[in-house]
């Protein structure tokens, strides 16, 4: 069997789920995290995507889905470390015209940087399911490129004209909308009024409840049985701890509150990790991918983890 590496080469940003992995407090034993910051976060995404230089590594999961649609080498465990709702991700041109979501079809909207960020697919998701919103007629558009280089997107996709910026566009009024972007400006507004509880309510009433982030190992790994036990174990307990302290009204920030929220009407653990408790989150991402032209097949969910 070949040899692997005792200390495990390791990129997550510390957030509450992590910070007891972080802190020393938990640790994968017989195995070492050896964490590695990367600021931004979403570089780490492209190069363990293009160069795999890490054995564990956070990851956006709708570029997992892509890149194991494209044969990249590395598996997911099934940690869900970031999970958010994106009603209020939208921002549209108060002065084109825009209602309501479906004034979008037909019109241009941006899109922060790829068309594979897990932020638009939601998005997308959201529109299309909530308000029947025919994506295939909207124009999106690009700021960036994608992590996954073999990546196609749909003709309907298309970069943003060079030395352009999506939040002057849409203060212009040359985009109807643009999700993912920032922008402070008298005429640019939410498309869903009062987003966080919007967020909520599609929890309470279809189970809606989006994942952003998951864990990968590069395969090579996977040759060791025990090592992947391990690593979701050790991710596991640092997550019980946080969630343990968020049940006894330790709030330190809109994350926490937003768990805090989710608890308050499941009743359960937010951040609940393993395949069978998020199937329905997995599969609903999973049929958006297709949908919108993320993924040519639809994989099973239990094929995409170890």
């Amino acid at each position: 069997m070949k040899v692997l590496p005792f200390s495990l080469k390791t990129v997550t940003r510390t957030q509450g789920a992590n910070r007891a992995l972080k802190d020393g407090e938990v640790t994968p034993e017989p195995y070492a995290f050896a964490f590695e910051e990367v600021d931004p976060l979403i570089r780490a995404f492209r190069l363990m995507v293009r160069e795999r230089p890490y054995d564990v590594c956070e990851l956006a999961i709708t570029t997992y889905l892509t890149a194991r649609e494209h044969g990249k080498r590395f598996t997911a465990l099934p940690i869900f470390l970031v999970r958010q709702f994106h009603h209020g991700a939208i921002l549209v041109n108060t002065k084109a015209g825009i209602r309501e979501p479906r004034d979008l079809e037909g019109r241009r909207v941006g899109v922060n940087r790829g068309y594979t960020v897990t932020t638009g697919v939601w998005v997308r998701g959201i529109l299309a399911d909530e308000h029947g919103v025919d994506l295939d007629s909207i124009t999106w558009v690009l700021s960036g490129d994608e992590h996954v280089e073999e990546y196609r997107p749909p003709e309907n996709v298309v970069p943003v004209e060079q030395g352009r910026e999506l939040g002057e566009l849409l203060a212009e009024g040359e985009l109807a909308a643009a999700i993912g972007v920032q922008v402070d400006h008298p005429d640019v507004a939410p498309l869903i009024p009062d987003a966080s509880e919007a967020g909520f309510e599609s929890l309470r009433t279809r189970g809606h409840y989006p994942i952003n982030h998951l864990v990968v190992l590069r395969d090579e790994l996977l040759e060791d049985p025990d090592l992947a036990p391990a690593v979701f174990g050790a991710f596991e307990r640092a997550k019980d701890l946080y969630v343990y302290r968020l049940r006894g009204g330790e709030l330190d920030g809109p994350d926490d509150r937003l768990l805090a929220g989710v608890m308050e009407i499941t009743g359960g653990d937010p951040l609940p990790y393993g395949v069978e408790p998020n199937r329905q989150a997995l599969e609903e991402l999973v049929g958006h991918a297709v949908a919108q032209g993320i993924l040519t097949r639809r994989p099973s969910i239990d094929d995409l983890f170890v």
